[in-house]
């Protein structure tokens, strides 16, 4: 098993720890503050996706820096002229149009702005 699937793995197991946590724990309304669930359409499967992501938001913008961006391939969704997603946090959804970029030194950061 190459690194990428480890971390595909674990990175799986940790959304289903994290979500119900955001969604139903006491500790919703801390972690609401850093952590948000991204909701998407695959481009490939067109399938629903949710996720759970770490992320910063000013004003109308929520940044999401992907770690170990080679190992996940979600982030690929909104490169080009990106795509729409709804990020779940305050304990509403929030739709919004993300872009995906990749720096010259590989890091990626998703930029949503939000719609609603």
């Amino acid at each position: 098993m190459d690194f990428g699937q480890v971390f595909r793995t674990a990175a799986n197991g940790a959304n289903k720890v994290m979500l119900p946590l955001l969604r139903n724990s006491p500790l919703a309304g801390v972690l609401n503050k850093s952590m948000a669930e991204v909701t998407y359409t695959g481009r490939k499967s067109g399938k629903q996706i949710t996720l759970v992501v770490s992320y910063k938001r000013s004003g109308d913008t929520v940044r999401i820096a992907v770690v170990a961006p080679d190992a996940k391939s979600w982030w690929r969704n909104f490169l080009g002229d990106g795509a729409p997603m709804t990020l779940m946090f305050d304990g509403k959804p929030h739709e919004a149009h993300a872009i995906a970029t990749r720096s010259d030194k590989g890091a990626v950061r998703v930029e949503a702005k939000l719609l609603t």
